[in-house]
């Protein structure tokens, strides 16, 4: 079949792997007229670095970014709350690889256009609007010159994003996404390697919560480039995301200006900040159907949800791997469509409203409401056997949990 693609994103980049190396016939198509790398810090889980060991991305992936050794969950006063071992340390076949946005997004873009061709990938192609005549799928679309074309395929992936315009002709009473109230400022730092120099850690509570990981390995000067999130109670709603908006540090220094820990000094992170980028927490309400005639919707552009758990651009892939098989199942388009929503809408739309609720964070929040002070002994907040459950519960949830191979060492 004749795929049009609708965004080099990482869920669109990652479904034009899949679907060519199931032997169709594949083009994407991105807005922007050059694809630069955007963005800071993104983690893949390991039900979605299995995908780029099978496309033979993963040791590109890897050689950018840190194989995650574990993730600690933290109270304001840097207690050890929780922490398990991630990925190859957990037990799973993959790792959970953390590096930077733009070094998943370009190097799956490599892998496209060696595989299916540099003339497979159109650049300034925005999409206006959609619709489907007989058996065909068209797309309308504008140039970055201001022309109209119209493309033409057996099927239409639309990949743009959580403010995708075929979802808002699907749905044209949706307005903005759903805002939050808490505004993530996200950044680089490079300084010294702490805790095991693979370490991801969660410190604070919903309201006052500092994250962060290493992207890059250690160089040769002994620092390590470190991604981080400082995020806060913000009520009034801000302009729309973008991953390039400047953030204002002194919007959020007087929280953590005094989070220095034994094992973490937070206020030297923030000082050295390379770049400061101002991203709202916004999602949207799961909807009843993700396709029309012949166009589906696919990563963002059907489920946007809060960054927690890491879960955006591994669920996107997941997408791209269930769409790929259910075409290569072959049969009509609306029963490959129908197979496709089957397995992933219910699925994603649980992730979204478990994310509204914290996810596995929600640790962190019932740490603070039952010692908002701080605690003596861990064993007086919470019940034996609470914290693992939570963690395995959201495991189950996002099918993480199925592609553990053995139990963590």
């Amino acid at each position: 079949m004749r795929i049009n693609i609708i965004g080099a994103g990482m869920g669109g980049l990652t479904a034009a792997l899949m679907l060519h190396e199931a032997g169709q016939d594949v083009h994407v198509y991105e807005a922007v007229s050059e694809i630069k790398a955007l963005g800071v810090g993104i983690n893949l889980l390991p039900h979605a670095s299995i995908f780029m060991k099978r496309l033979g991305v993963l040791d590109d992936l890897l050689s950018l970014g840190v194989a995650t050794k574990e993730l600690s969950f933290y109270n304001k006063f840097g207690q050890h709350i929780w922490t398990e071992p991630r990925g190859l340390f957990g037990g799973f076949a993959s790792p959970q690889i953390s590096l930077g946005r733009g070094d998943l997004q370009l190097t799956l873009l490599k892998h496209v256009k060696d595989r299916l061709g540099a003339d497979r990938v159109h650049t300034g192609v925005r999409l206006k609007s959609f619709r489907t005549e007989g058996d065909i799928a068209i797309g309308v679309c504008e140039t970055d010159t201001g022309a109209e074309i119209e493309l033409q395929s057996d099927l239409l992936i639309c990949a743009d994003g959580i403010h995708s315009v075929a979802r808002n002709q699907m749905y044209p009473d949706e307005g903005l996404p759903r805002y939050a109230g808490r505004v993530l400022w996200r950044a680089t730092s490079l300084v010294q390697p702490y805790l095991s120099g693979a370490s991801m850690i969660m410190a604070g509570h919903q309201s006052e919560k500092f994250v962060c990981y290493p992207i890059e390995p250690v160089r040769e000067d002994g620092l390590q480039r470190i991604n981080w999130i400082a995020e806060l109670n913000v009520p009034e709603l801000l302009d729309r995301e973008d991953w390039n908006r400047p953030g204002n540090v002194d919007d959020f220094w007087p929280v953590f200006k005094d989070w220095e820990f034994d094992w973490l000094d937070i206020p030297e992170l923030i000082r050295t900040a390379e770049s400061v980028y101002e991203f709202p927490l916004v999602d949207r309400d799961p909807v009843d159907s993700w396709s029309e005639g012949r166009v589906t919707l696919l990563g963002d552009a059907a489920h946007p949800m809060y960054p927690i758990g890491s879960n955006g651009a591994t669920q996107a892939m997941l997408d791209a791997d269930c769409i790929a098989r259910v075409v290569s199942a072959g049969g009509r388009i609306d029963e490959m469509l129908t197979a496709y929503e089957a397995e992933r809408r219910t699925a994603t739309a649980k992730i979204v409203l478990s994310n509204r609720k914290n996810g596995p964070e929600i640790c962190m929040q019932m740490a603070h409401e039952r010692a908002p002070n701080g605690f003596e002994k861990l064993d007086d907040v919470f019940a034996p056997g609470e914290l693992q459950e939570i963690a395995d519960h959201y495991k189950q949830l996002t099918g993480m949990k199925k592609v553990q191979t053995k139990a963590p060492a």
